[in-house]
């Protein structure tokens, strides 16, 4: 029997499919499109306002604000994106590393170094134990507290395997200059499962469960996917946040490779997306992705896509999600270059730092970036002090938080306190915390000094915007906590 046919349950696709369809609309998505061309000003600025009231946007509205080619109405957009990034998670940016646990895959996806056809990639699976000295180096030497381990899709590398080195990785702690460096929050960015298997690794203490349909362009997915590979199945990998979410994972996470198709195309397929999850749970995504292809090794495809995406359309496709799926955090990663993100991270609530994509790579300095290791390429190298380094000087906290997780502030319950921006209340008082812990844990000299002066303007705004956002009793249990945690307390939070 083959592999695609031991993974894929049939019957838990046709279960959400309406009337034999799936909710990917090829020929609505290019109608809407192509009707939004030319939009009206003031048409835009509603879309706009809708926004900014924390509402998703519709298919039309969303490819109206894509049409959009007035350079004086796109930095209206830009400038909007930003204030509903801020409205709603505040002026923090979350930091995570990706752990790479294995390059083993029975897929063979055209523009992917790990395909099963590269037979210049260099093979490896980490071992419970070597997660273990990979978390030692991201929790004890860099201060990483979140990680999101990336696993390929192979019959070694399944439910069982990743609950086993989730469970790893929560299992080291490592003393540290104050208290003790630890990874509090594991996602994961693995190949779609069956609700068992999910229910597996929800077990071992899931956050949030993240798959990218890479492309939702149903005739370039079936040209890139060879049939006979369980990624193969477009509706298998389409659905899979659906799973997810009936075995109980309410933070799942969307996402698209772009330059695969046309980037239009793709941020209207993410909102597809979003559309399915709200109008099936209630809840969307947790997180979207938007990655843009970048070359691999041996892998000439992934540098002649025909569909490259340019700097000035990737902020734009950036801003139109931010704008269409107002809620939603929003990651961008070191597969951009140091500039790109500075000019995207106003609209965006989370990038990875110190980044290493090499099987082993953190522990092994001396081969963990060979490019036969590796998915990609990576275009920032930075580390994760200097990174924060640059977000404090840009106004931008670092939030090492995960308090609303391991307190319920999950699925339904979280997505209200978005969209009502509670959560960014929450989220700027604990990011003052958990930022002093890791200034204190990690920070070189010039880094903690930066991070100090920020601290002490984030405390002034606090007390500034009392009594109406922040009560009398926040401000003294914020106060008491930030004694405690300064004199080496640590994981306060509310």
């Amino acid at each position: 029997m083959d592999y695609a046919a031991t993974v894929i349950k049939q019957a838990e696709i046709d279960k959400y499919l309406s009337g034999g369809a799936d909710f990917i609309d090829d020929a609505a998505i290019m109608r809407a499109l192509e009707s939004g061309k030319n939009p009206d000003p003031k048409k835009v600025r509603d879309i706009i306002a809708k926004s900014l009231s924390i509402e998703t946007l519709s298919m039309d509205e969303t490819a109206a604000l894509l049409n959009v080619s007035d350079p004086g109405l796109l930095e209206e957009m830009f400038s909007a994106a930003a204030q509903v990034k801020r409205k709603v998670y505040d002026n923090r940016v979350v930091t995570f590393a990706p752990l790479y646990c294995s390059n083993l895959c029975a897929n063979n996806c055209a523009y992917c170094g790990f395909r099963s056809s590269n037979t210049v990639e260099k093979r490896r699976m980490l071992s419970a134990d070597e997660v273990k000295k990979e978390v030692e180096i991201l929790a004890g030497k860099i201060g990483h507290k979140r990680l999101i381990m990336v696993y390929g899709e192979h019959p070694s590398t399944g439910a069982d395997y990743i609950a086993e080195t989730m469970q790893a990785a929560y299992s080291v702690k490592v003393p540290v200059r104050s208290g003790r460096g630890e990874i509090r929050r594991v996602n994961i960015n693995a190949a779609p499962m069956s609700v068992a298997d999910y229910k597996k690794v929800k077990a071992a203490g899931l956050g949030t469960f993240q798959v990218f349909q890479e492309t939702y362009h149903r005739e370039t997915y079936t040209k890139l996917h060879p049939a006979n590979t369980v990624k193969g199945n477009f509706r298998w990998r389409l659905y899979a946040q659906h799973r997810a979410q009936e075995a109980g994972i309410d933070d799942v996470a969307i996402g698209a490779l772009f330059g695969l198709y046309d980037w239009r195309f793709e941020v209207m397929g993410l909102l597809s997306h979003a559309h399915a999850l709200e109008k099936q749970f209630g809840i969307g995504p947790h997180t979207v992705s938007f990655p843009r292809i970048e070359p691999a090794c041996n892998t000439p495809f992934a540098t002649r896509t025909g569909h490259e995406v340019s700097d000035a359309d990737f902020k734009r496709l950036v801003c139109v999600l931010r704008l269409a799926i107002p809620y939603a955090g929003m990651i961008v990663t070191c597969r951009e270059r140091p500039a790109m993100i500075r000019d995207v991270i106003p609209m965006c609530t989370q990038r990875d730092a110190s980044s290493r994509i090499g099987i082993g790579a953190y522990s092994d300095r001396d081969g963990g970036q060979e490019t036969e290791r590796q998915q990609f390429m990576l275009s920032d190298s930075r580390s994760l002090d200097e990174v924060i380094r640059e977000l404090a000087s840009m106004g931008y906290i670092t939030s090492f938080c995960t308090a609303g997780y391991r307190c319920g502030r999950t699925g339904d319950h979280i997505m209200k306190m978005l969209r009502s921006g509670r959560e960014g209340r929450f989220c700027k008082l604990n990011a003052i915390l958990t930022f002093r812990e890791w200034l204190d844990d990690f920070a070189s000299p010039e880094t903690k000094r930066i991070g100090e002066e920020l601290i002490a303007k984030e405390l002034s705004e606090v007390k500034t915007r009392m009594p109406g956002e922040f009560t009398d009793e926040m401000w003294t249990t914020l106060n008491d906590y930030y004694r405690r945690v300064a004199s080496g307390e640590r994981d306060l939070c509310f």
